[in-house]
């Protein structure tokens, strides 16, 4: 594929700016007046100045070339926190990357402001690619094999929004219940429009890992500054990193069983220890449980000579398990924690934390099935209205708590009736099947290992959204639009290698 096809002209680009060094002094001097404005206006907030400088050349990056804008989206939105860690305070939550604009405590208060950097950034993609192949004759548009039923997925959450207003719902709570969804939907089309070579699927992966490696390093520092333990805490990381390590830690077996791209291969291995650690000061069984359904899920989509690769790896690791799982089964030390929370969310203490949380799901469930059988089973009570309470929960630090519940899976149901549930268990087991018909196609180890881990990301996803939301946050949802929307670009990079046997697929692409 011609690059042209995908990006700007860079040398035209340069040549048009040293032909007019005046507007780019203007802009320059204009861009410095606003940011020492704004240093007056907010007594001297340089995270305020710094951000507008940040916003101006991350505009001018995404006009030049959209893929790069990407890459700089999806390492902020793996690098920063939607929802601040109980008892930290992370400079990586204080940039207020998810928050509304009014809600953002670095830039003047403005009422007006109902939407956020994140969405501002998506919005700036898209025009900046409508502007792309407006300019640009050779532009290729990806086609996109499940446009229609993604399309219909889409239309199904503004029908349930629409009906949930109809029927007294409230909007705020409603915008958020829908927005992360929306963003999946988004990207689900726009990312086979930007990203449709092999470089760029591999800086796609770099990004994964450099980004998770850094929320891990920063689970390890907590854990590490509070004596080597949680210290009461119930989890040292948000509750989207350990989904996140989950994917990298299938990506690593099945580039080594494939034998696909030694580099990230090898810094993956040199990274494990980092990852696990970092997945285990997570402390969310979810994440555990969502770990053993993605290799179970792994092992089926493998031919019987790489499962029988997998099983030799999975008995060293079931042998090392069952030790340790002798070893500390009665312990109470720091090292029995993992243990430990497979065995609360099994048989838990009636005293404990673990128990509480394990009951207060059961309330709500039984409660959300209440909801299901007394209002509207088909169509659902739509977005914006509470699910009916039954059970009476207990207060916690969450104001959504009568809007979203902890098991994601049956609120779609709650929200969108028994046709809404439908479409979204419809939607996403075409996209797994999709890709488990072209792995069997695909011929090059590493594009093989990117479709299996699109398979364990929406696997991995639904099961922890059915213990622990997710389906409503932003980080996973942007994540698994963006992964998703590798499919068409995968299926386009085989058929290039398959036309020409002998050609490699760097040259394809």
């Amino acid at each position: 594929m011609n690059t042209d096809s995908i990006t700007y002209n860079r040398n035209r680009f340069l040549n048009n700016l040293s032909t007019d060094k005046t507007a780019v002094a203007l802009v320059t001097l204009a861009v410095s007046i606003i940011a020492c404005a704004l240093l007056l206006k907010t007594e001297g907030n340089i995270i305020a100045a710094a951000g507008f400088v940040t916003a101006i050349s991350i505009l001018l990056i995404i006009f030049y070339r959209v893929d790069w804008g990407f890459y700089i989206f999806f390492f902020m939105v793996l690098l920063f926190d939607q929802f601040n860690i109980p008892g930290f305070d992370p400079f990586t939550f204080r940039m207020d990357y998810f928050k509304n604009l009014k809600e953002n405590t670095h830039i003047p208060y403005f009422s007006a402001g109902v939407i956020n950097p994140v969405e501002l950034h998506l919005i700036l993609m898209l025009l900046a690619w409508f502007v792309a192949i407006s300019v640009r004759k050779r532009t290729k548009i990806q086609y996109i094999q499940e446009w229609a039923l993604a399309a219909i997925f889409i239309v199904s959450l503004i029908l349930s929004l629409v009906n949930g207003m109809l029927s007294g719902g409230m909007f705020l709570p409603a915008l958020w219940e829908v927005r992360a969804l929306f963003y999946f939907g988004f990207l689900f089309f726009l990312i086979p429009q930007i990203i449709q070579t092999r470089k760029q699927l591999e800086i796609i992966m770099w990004i994964l890992i450099v980004g998770t490696t850094i929320k891990a390093l920063q689970g390890i520092a907590r854990f590490i500054s509070l004596g080597f333990s949680n210290a009461g805490y119930e989890t040292l990381t948000n509750h989207e990193d350990p989904v996140f390590t989950t994917i990298l830690i299938v990506f690593l077996i099945s580039l080594a069983l494939l034998k696909g791209n030694e580099k990230q291969r090898n810094v993956l291995l040199l990274l494990l220890p980092i990852l696990l650690l970092g997945f285990f000061t997570g402390q969310r069984r979810a994440a555990y449980a969502g770990l053993f359904i993605s290799l179970i899920t792994f092992a089926l989509m493998l031919k019987n000579n790489e499962r029988v690769k997998l099983f030799n790896f999975i008995m060293i690791f079931l042998l090392i398990t069952a030790v340790y799982s002798a070893v500390f089964w009665e312990s109470e030390s720091k090292l029995a924690s993992p243990l430990k929370l497979i065995k609360s969310s099994i048989n838990p203490d009636t005293e404990s934390e673990r128990y509480l949380s394990n009951l207060y799901r059961d309330f709500e469930r039984y409660n959300l099935a209440y909801t299901i059988k007394t209002t509207k089973p088909i169509t659902g009570i739509g977005f914006g209205n509470k699910y009916k309470n039954l059970i009476p929960l207990p207060d916690i630090i969450f104001p959504l708590r009568d809007y979203i519940p902890h098991n994601e899976i049956l609120w779609i149901f709650v929200k969108m009736g028994a046709v809404g549930f439908f479409i979204f268990w419809f939607f996403f087991n075409a996209l797994i099947f999709r890709c488990a018909f072209l792995y069997t196609k695909l011929n090059d180890p590493y594009l093989k290992s990117i479709c299996i881990i699109i398979v364990i990301a929406i696997v991995n996803q639904m099961v922890v959204s059915y213990y622990d939301l997710q389906l409503t946050y932003y980080r996973n949802m942007i994540v698994l639009g963006t992964l998703c929307g590798l499919i068409p670009t995968l299926a386009n990079l085989n058929k290039k290698i398959t036309s020409d046997p002998n050609e490699t697929v760097s040259q394809a692409a």
